[in-house]
């Protein structure tokens, strides 16, 4: 039931999210989606195809603010893997960076010259995630 949900938060969101576009705004979608997108978004892909989080649906759907014309601005500037947002908390894997990239900044087409950077703050600790941020000029 809560993938259900996830999917049809996902779902709305997207809906919302394109009649402020059709007006003629530019969109900044930001925010934890308990989902990495892609492979270099996880530690280990490969063990996790069957986990929530990393499932294909999950994925897939993801996938459709990219053809609505989306854009991960964390990967405007960094290509490679081993940048993640989240870590459990068990076995110590923050430390040794066994994470998933979990945490977003979307921006629409428009707006992509107005972002400058795009940035993962893997140093502060309190959580299990860690603070993601992205710098505009306006």
């Amino acid at each position: 039931p809560r993938l259900d949900y996830k999917l049809e938060f996902y779902d709305a969101l997207l809906e919302y999210v394109k009649k402020i576009l059709e007006k003629g705004r530019s969109v900044i979608i930001m925010g934890d989606f308990n989902t990495a997108r892609t492979e270099i978004d996880l530690a280990n892909p490969k063990e996790n195809e069957n986990t929530s989080g990393f499932l294909k649906v999950e994925r897939d759907k993801m996938e459709e603010y990219f053809a609505a014309g989306f854009t991960d601005a964390f990967r405007l500037f960094v290509k490679d893997g081993g940048h993640y947002t989240w870590w459990s908390n068990r076995a110590n894997s923050r430390k040794r960076n066994i994470g998933w990239r979990i945490d977003y900044f979307f921006v629409d087409e428009g707006f992509i010259p107005y972002v400058k950077n795009a940035f993962i703050m893997q140093d502060i600790e309190g959580s299990d995630h860690c603070p993601v941020g992205i710098e505009v000029d306006i």
